[in-house]
């Protein structure tokens, strides 16, 4: 591949300045656009179909988050960098959906190896990620991270899904559609708007008025089960 196509985006004129500095030196690349918020992104990426975008996390309206999980769907596939002040424990959440991760200030030799594995990406060699084991949900400007074995259900709230997990609940800007189709084998649909961990299944109980509610090796409220889930709960609770 000869120079990689890149956008720049970060809401910061100053960091936008930083990056395109940094890539000015012999790096092999091609700056085509800059963007400050989300939209403007998507917009560029469908201008200039870059190779790769250096995407900061927290940006106006719609935040890098949304972007890289837009992007993931984009055909031909656009490499995600993130660029971002959180430190990199947080950060270890969005591996599977991200090429790399870069924490400001951004180190010329931190980016350089960051543009080798977006090369890997794109020449087809094996540079996955391994399958996400966290959710990740913001919380007044930081990132609390939740592993998967600390879920319990998680359940659509309008455009949210309220994620039910061992230290509480938190808000997440996911799809519950997305998470059953990443997550099938380690969540069961009880309602339309329910997920629950299977391992988190304790029995089924049917109340006087015909309805059916999951209760949880966890505990509290009884949720309720739609009639068309019940038989693969059934086959859910007897399966070891």
């Amino acid at each position: 591949m000869h120079s990689l196509k890149l956008v720049i985006a970060d809401d910061e004129p100053l960091a936008r300045e930083r990056l395109r500095t940094l890539l000015s030196g012999d790096m092999g690349v091609e700056v085509v656009a800059e963007a400050g918020d989300g939209s403007e992104v998507l917009d560029a990426c469908a201008m200039h179909q870059p190779h790769a975008v250096l995407l900061d996390i927290a940006m106006p309206g719609m935040d890098g988050l949304e972007v890289a999980r837009r992007l993931a769907d984009s055909d031909p596939a656009t490499a995600v960098v993130f660029c971002t002040a959180y430190d990199g424990h947080a950060l270890s959440a969005f591996e599977a959906a991200a090429i790399d991760y870069l924490v400001k200030p951004v180190r010329p030799e931190r980016l350089a190896v960051a543009l080798e594995r977006v090369r890997t990406f794109l020449a087809g060699r094996p540079a996955v990620a391994p399958r996400r084991t966290q959710l990740c949900a913001r919380l007044r400007g930081s990132l609390r991270v939740i592993p998967l074995e600390e879920v319990r259900y998680l359940q659509a709230e309008e455009k949210y899904v309220v994620v039910h997990h061992a230290r509480g609940q938190d808000l997440i800007e996911e799809s519950l559609k997305s998470l059953e189709e990443e997550f099938g084998d380690l969540f069961v649909r009880i309602h339309r708007n329910c997920l629950v961990a299977r391992r988190e299944l304790a029995e089924l109980k049917r109340t006087p008025d015909g309805h059916v509610h999951a209760l949880l090796r966890s505990g509290g409220t009884p949720l309720e089960v739609s009639r068309r889930c019940v038989p693969q709960l059934r086959q859910a609770l007897q399966q070891p």
